[in-house]
């Protein structure tokens, strides 16, 4: 297939749509000013009743009779535009490829980061890829303000400038060690910008003890060998003597310097002033498997150095920050640390920047039996983000500033997705395209676009859809390809059209399997391995939960045999942990949750949850969400949705999740929580 980089076939055709654009778009733009004019925000009437005579209510009086008689003005031009503009829609491309190359000054050949690992060769245990999903609600201006939003360009831009502000940022993870709490508590993810740090792969379930604490820990208050509170005589520490004695408490049959000793391994027990059992002083030891290092901090950060343009983010934090300006606003982290490889400063604090603290089970293991992996509500996007689903991307001017942003970290990008006009969805006019984004660090070598043709209302005005895109991984050892399956999606939207959203998931489907039959075989005839099918993921925004009775058709649909949902249990039933990703609109504005920090604090708190999230419709529904008494079924309703396949189609490849992530950055520009999907694609060989 042939990426298609313009809109049309020949520059001829797209001059004349530019002609026919610039006809249309001041009847386009003054309509939209209008109709805004007249659907104030909570926050505007907020604004109007405190003030009835301020300049946005004046605004409001002067500008609408002028808006409207400039719309008349403006009609004729609209409709000779429209003439010109409506043919060429049956010649127009369902979609824009756009490449950001490396500048003069990046990689050699310009080659990005991503290019580079695409290229490069995997390592024989695998790799880890990040997806995430969001509902940006870029609607113009005029319709957004029905969800309670406004200003759609500035939103546009905002939405960019937190995402690859988020994902641009090194990963950081505070590992602590208890042996006696087995649980797993996840704050968020560090934002910091600095230099020096010892970097580690994503793939790293257990870093090595690169950080340990400064600080002096407190006297133990609890034994270590016996955590249960006794001190009877058996206990190797609260025995007389023990700790003085000669032979050690630990294995007292004689064998003072056994190999499987956990004290004698690591050292002298009669000399050591570290270990809990030899020593009256407790002191923090990385060496004593009794009172390892308390906090251990892994740092992640993209394989491959980051280009001119990547490391540009990183120089421009205080004009550029997006919601980060408010680093210090939650859960400060105050650690200090030193490297155990000399990488870093030991003055050093994180006392500026948030961090991700994780309780350590000993003898874990991530990859099997539930909740087998991390899972957090985190107020930033994953660092290291590979492959980003946007939905309700509607707005061109919008889109385009939007596509700028996420460039300068993502260097590979499909806009302005979907048709307009009769074509491509049978005789229904389309208003709109169908609102879906894909950015990537990775290479896309194929992508198709498929409309649904049975949009019902509303919906059918604009060209929803499937969005399937093929992505380059990297290059086995035999030089195959490696590649993997992206889908973007977003369903219908009227409540109670179970039967239409089924319809969609089964063409859903149906494409799918289309795309990769007509995408797996040789591209030409030099060419004559197969690929190999990394993974295989479904993004996007599916309009409809697991837990509403009236969702019961497409909670028992066989996509979900097919691919899975990290956070299902089974059709009508979610995971204690499963947030719903719907806010209630009437509360966008709210000081509680005006900020990515203050919406992870509610979305932390039960009540908060129920105050700000829409419930799945039960008979007692009631308009309003807010002072609500009636029981609430599970967390909210979770309509954005990471799918992935588990097995590969390679022999003994298999697809993990890592971690899961329910995502407040955007808080105040859409009416959604994002959600992001770390996968380990394992491929059963080890590493020689």
């Amino acid at each position: 297939m042939v990426l298609h980089t313009s809109p049309y076939p020949s520059a001829f055709f797209s001059f004349l749509s530019r002609l026919s654009w610039a006809f249309v778009f001041p009847c386009y733009w003054l309509l939209d000013r209008l109709l805004a004019s007249c659907v104030a925000t909570s926050l505007e009437k907020r604004i109007r009743s405190q003030d009835p005579c301020s300049f946005l209510a004046l605004g409001v009086l002067i500008s609408t009779p002028l808006y409207l008689v400039l719309l008349l003005a403006s009609l004729p031009f609209a409709f000779i535009g429209f003439l010109l503009w409506a043919p060429l829609q049956t010649i127009r491309n369902p979609y824009i490829y756009s490449h950001q190359k490396a500048d003069k000054h990046g990689a050699e050949h310009g080659t990005s980061a991503g290019t580079r690992a695409a290229l490069a060769e995997w390592r024989p245990q695998g790799r880890s890829f990040c997806f995430g999903s969001a509902n940006v609600c870029l609607l113009p201006d005029s319709l957004a303000r029905f969800n309670n939003l406004a200003d759609t360009q500035r939103r546009a831009r905002e939405v960019g400038k937190r995402i690859r502000n988020g994902a641009s940022r090194p990963q950081i993870k505070i590992y602590i060690d208890s042996p006696t709490n087995t649980s797993i508590s996840a704050a968020s993810f560090c934002s910091l910008a600095t230099q020096g740090f010892r970097r580690t792969s994503s793939l790293d379930h257990r870093p090595e003890p690169v950080v340990t604490t400064e600080t002096e820990t407190e006297a133990l208050t609890e034994c270590p060998v016996h955590p249960s509170g006794g001190t009877g005589s058996d206990c190797p520490i609260h025995s007389t003597g023990a700790q003085n004695s000669s032979e050690c408490p630990l294995h007292p049959n004689g064998e003072e310097h056994a190999p499987d000793c956990a004290v004698h391994q690591f050292a002298d027990p009669h000399s050591s002033v570290d270990c809990p059992v030899h020593s009256n002083i407790i002191q923090n030891s990385e060496h004593c498997p009794l009172h390892p290092a308390g906090v251990q901090i892994s740092i992640t950060s993209p394989d491959s150095e980051p280009t001119e343009a990547e490391k540009g983010n990183h120089q421009n934090w205080d004009g550029d920050m997006g919601s980060l300006e408010s680093r210090t606003a939650s859960r400060e982290s105050l650690v200090r640390f030193h490297a155990a490889d000399g990488g870093i400063s030991p003055n050093n604090t994180l006392s500026q920047h948030r961090t991700s603290v994780f309780k350590r089970p000993i003898g874990r293991k991530r990859r099997h039996g539930d909740d087998s992996f991390d899972h957090e509500i985190s107020a930033f996007f994953p660092a290291n983000l590979d492959f980003l689903c946007l939905q309700e991307v509607f707005e061109r001017r919008a889109a385009d500033r939007l596509r700028r942003q996420l460039q300068r970290y993502f260097p590979f990008v499909l806009s302005d997705v979907g048709r307009y006009g009769w074509k491509g969805c049978f005789s229904q006019f389309k208003f709109l395209n169908s609102g879906l984004l894909l950015a990537s660090r990775y290479p896309i070598l194929d992508a198709h676009y498929e409309c649904f043709p049975n949009g019902r209302s509303e919906d059918a005005l604009a060209a929803k859809g499937v969005l399937f895109a093929k992505v380059q991984v990297g290059r086995s050892a035999q030089d195959q390809r490696i590649v993997g399956y992206i889908t973007c999606t977003h369903l219908h939207a009227i409540e109670g059209d179970s039967s239409v959203r089924c319809e969609q998931l089964d063409m859903l489907l149906e494409w799918g399997a289309e795309f990769k039959r007509a995408t797996s075989g040789p591209m030409d005839e030099e060419k004559v391995l197969e690929d190999q099918v990394a993974f295989d993921v479904i993004l996007g925004d599916l309009n409809f939960d697991n837990c509403s009775s009236e969702d019961k058709l497409e909670q028992q649909h066989g996509l979900f045999t097919h691919y899975k949902d990290p956070c299902r249990l089974g059709p009508g039933e979610d995971k204690p942990w499963a947030l719903g990703t719907l806010l209630d609109t009437s509360g966008l504005y709210d000081e509680e949750v005006s900020s990515p920090e203050s919406l992870q604090k509610v979305m932390e708190n039960e009540e908060g949850r129920k105050e700000y999230l829409v419930f799945p419709a039960s008979k007692n529904h009631c308009p309003s969400q807010k002072g609500r008494k009636i029981p609430l079924k599970g967390n909210g309703r979770r309509i954005d949705y990471i799918l992935y396949k588990e097995e590969c189609l390679q022999q003994d490849w298999k697809v993990d999740i890592e971690e899961f992530s329910f995502i407040t950055q955007l808080a105040g520009l859409t009416d959604h929580l994002s959600v992001a999907a770390r996968l380990v694609v394992s491929t059963g060989e080890e590493e020689t």
